[in-house]
């Protein structure tokens, strides 16, 4: 799949013209019946953090990625996901939706992730975040949990502070039950078996972390992917293969 001049444009008219389309193309979304693969694994791209990539760019590189049927779905913000919808990407795709894309809580709610029927929401936590993110981080765990959506908690800490900080996001909100870690490629088997929460890497390991028991997948960015996007999604997957 590729974005083509008029698909681009086609995308850009209808922005401008026609919002309710984005509505009706969250109400139109096939939904996968389960999370993970066959595999038991899942291998994700995400676009939430502000790459700062020209966006047709960016829009052309995540179709290739999803494209490609190993790339099991996508993680956003609202506008990206919505843009994927407009472009007929997400059928059959596992999306969650980005709720603090930079730090405080200004994407999606739990409930928005439920009304556009999302699989999930991510968010992020830093120890060295105000009290009050980390409040925000454990009602939307709450929230979430309560809808049987995932949280996916992406941790960004420095290797020492890591495990204490999987520790702490492992215990947020009033269950467990439905929370997902996001943990560094580089995370060590100390880390790793600081929890029995499922865990994603947010990026190729260079060791054999991914066959550790609670790695169930990868979350990759466009620019993690590098220039040839379909070479790199495929060698991505052969490797989470090759790991399971």
């Amino acid at each position: 799949m590729t974005l083509s001049d008029e698909r681009w444009r086609e995308l850009l008219h209808t922005r401008a013209t026609n919002p309710g389309a984005v509505r009706q193309a969250y109400a139109t979304r096939k939904r996968r019946s389960q999370l993970l693969s066959d595999q038991g694994t899942v291998f994700l791209v995400a676009a939430d953090q502000g790459v700062g990539e020209d966006r047709r760019t960016l829009l052309g590189r995540l179709l290739v990625a999803l494209a490609n049927p190993a790339v099991d779905g996508v993680l956003g913000t609202p506008d990206i996901v919505e843009e994927l919808l407009l472009l007929d990407a997400l059928h059959d795709k596992v999306v969650f939706g980005s709720m603090n894309p930079d730090d405080r809580f200004t994407g999606y709610d739990a409930r928005a992730l439920v009304d556009c029927g999302l699989d999930g929401g991510k968010m992020l936590l830093r120890l060295a975040g105000t009290a009050p993110s980390r409040q925000a981080g454990a009602d939307a765990v709450t929230e979430l949990a309560a809808y049987g959506l995932v949280a996916m908690i992406e941790l960004q800490e420095d290797p020492a502070s890591l495990a204490r900080a999987v520790t702490i996001a492992s215990g947020l909100g009033t269950t467990s039950a439905h929370t997902w870690l996001q943990l560094p490629p580089t995370s060590s088997a100390a880390v790793l078996g600081a929890t029995t929460l499922p865990v994603v890497l947010g990026g190729l390991p260079s060791d054999r972390t991914l066959g550790h028991a609670v790695v169930r997948g990868l979350v990759m960015s466009p620019t993690q992917l590098g220039g040839d996007v379909e070479a790199a999604v495929e060698a991505a997957a052969q490797v989470l293969e090759a790991a399971k």
